[in-house]
């Protein structure tokens, strides 16, 4: 189970960084509220978060993927051990 419990603690890493990431585009729209900076550059800035989160959400979905795979790949270990005490 160590394999599993690896990836789900990276799942878990990658989505607080999705948090902070998230918090970091409220205070850039706080900012561009009280007029400290321009909405271009609020827009630019906005994009590279969001570039960033969306490279973390595939990051998730591979590693979910693989907590499957694992998960499939023990139960058939599982199902040929009982095979092999049946007979």
């Amino acid at each position: 189970m160590g394999f599993i419990e690896r990836l789900e603690r990276n799942i878990a890493k990658l989505e607080k960084k999705i948090e902070r990431q998230q918090k970091k585009i409220e205070h850039l729209q706080e900012k561009c509220e009280s007029k400290k900076m321009t909405k271009a550059d609020f827009h630019i800035k906005k994009q590279q978060i969001e570039s960033r989160i969306h490279g973390m959400n595939s990051r998730i979905r591979v590693l979910q993927g693989g907590i499957t795979k694992e998960k499939k790949h023990q139960e058939e270990k599982r199902k040929k051990k009982e095979e092999k005490k049946q007979k």
